[in-house]
């Protein structure tokens, strides 16, 4: 649990430390607070020689309230504030995340279509994991490679998120509405809840959000009753963006996914639902990278952060800069991510170059070949490759079966259908 700040108590002395603060912007408390937008639970350790925390907290609070945008979703107040910190993201996401030379440039480095099927495999993985599945990443992917049936509930909730995503990235140039929520909400939670509390609102107040260790209540969304109106003003919202009254769309894209969590329409999944919507709206947005990056992961590496994240907002009377700053530094990081793997496909490309010596090896040949190299214990089925590659059922046999004939492969049969591919004999006398 957070402590809640003090309450503001204006005076002379509040408005001189004020007045001070505007006067030095570069003063290095004070541009730690802006750079990570502490509460007063981190403030109040913070040691300054012209005011104590507490009056420092009174004071960047107030000024905070005085440059705050207002706004509303149906009765539910909020407001945000875009720092200059903030603003130094945002440009840096803007100008790798839009089209432009640079990023075609990133892209070309790599497999797009293989690397776009593993990041929503990435995706739809950590996803899961934020609400609690338990399997192994290579479980998984195992799973959604080989398209084979989910043996429990963890298992499940990672199939759903992955056709949840690729739902949406069919659907990415679309408006929101009702209809389209609970759909989303029917795939995420497909077979994980009961029927008739999949793609429906609660119609309860018996929900609340725990502290999984202490047992005590968090948050407690607004009334059903209000879900409705609430709802439809939410999709009114990430429909419109009107020039009079603009958000950022990757600030916009926070609120909207801050605001799944905050009213909870539903019995459960609504965590996977908001992480949906948020990836929604930046696709919609033009932010085409997105689809590339598995964000996910990056939350589940900072979960406490995450969950702070909606509590500040909500203890510290609905500014929901706190969720916004922490949505930038999940893109950033999630980016960053991206680059890195760019890097190490380009020393696995050196690497390939080993198995075009044999004749007639094409590129996804020699990605097998390659793998097997690292883990001679690997083997892949028709459908694996089929997944991996996008390419039909037909061609990728006709890649496995060629490397069988040469015997750089050997095939396994499992049953009369369905076969495994392993290391051949003569691998090791090719490929040396």
């Amino acid at each position: 649990m957070i402590e809640k700040a003090p309450k503001i108590v204006f005076n002379e002395d509040l408005l001189r430390i004020i007045k001070f603060i505007q006067s030095q912007g570069k003063l290095k408390v004070l541009k730690k607070i802006e750079e990570n937008y502490l509460y007063w639970d981190k403030i109040k350790y913070l040691n300054d020689v012209n005011f104590d925390s507490k009056k420092l907290w009174m004071a960047t609070k107030s000024i905070r309230k005085i440059q705050a945008i207002q706004a509303k979703i149906h009765d539910i107040y909020y407001e945000f504030n875009i720092t200059k910190h903030l603003q130094q993201k945002l440009h840096y996401l803007d100008h790798n995340f839009g089209a432009g030379f640079q990023k075609e440039e990133l892209l070309s480095e790599l497999d797009k279509q293989q690397y776009l099927t593993n990041a929503l495999m990435e995706e739809s993985i950590f996803s899961s994991m934020i609400e609690g599945a338990t399997t192994t990443r290579v479980q998984a992917k195992d799973m959604l490679r080989k398209n084979k049936s989910p043996k429990n509930k963890s298992e499940q909730m990672i199939l759903n998120n992955y056709e949840t995503i690729q739902y949406i990235s069919e659907h990415k140039t679309e408006d929101i509405s009702i209809q389209k929520l609970y759909e989303i909400h029917r795939l995420v939670t497909k077979n994980t809840l009961a029927e008739d509390k999949i793609g429906v609102f609660r119609n309860n107040n018996d929900i609340h959000v725990m502290n999984e260790i202490t047992g005590d209540i968090v948050h407690t969304p607004p009334n059903f009753k209000k879900l409705d109106k609430l709802m439809e003003s939410f999709c009114d919202f990430f429909n419109n963006n009107p020039k009079d009254n603009f958000i950022h769309p990757i600030v916009k894209a926070s609120i909207l996914h801050f605001f799944i969590g905050y009213i909870h329409p539903f019995v459960d999944g609504n965590g996977r639902t908001a992480r949906a919507i948020f990836y929604w709206y930046l696709l919609k947005n033009g932010y085409w990278l997105v689809e590339y990056l598995s964000i996910s992961r990056v939350i589940m590496k900072t979960k406490i952060q995450y969950e702070k994240a909606y509590i500040y907002a909500e203890i510290d009377e609905m500014d929901i800069t706190y969720f916004i700053h922490y949505q930038t530094k999940v893109l950033t990081q999630a980016f960053e991510d991206l680059k890195k793997y760019v890097s190490q496909k380009k020393e696995e490309e050196n690497e390939l170059s080993l198995f075009y010596k044999e004749p007639n090896i094409n590129d996804r040949q020699a990605q097998i070949l390659f793998w097997i190299n690292e883990n001679e214990n690997r083997h892949f089925s028709v459908k694996e490759i089929e997944t991996i590659f996008s390419i039909t059922n037909q061609t990728a046999r006709i890649d496995l079966e060629s490397l069988v004939e040469r015997n750089i492969l050997r095939k396994v049969h499992i049953n009369k259908k369905t076969a495994n591919y392993w290391k051949g004999d003569e691998f090791d006398k090719i490929f040396s």
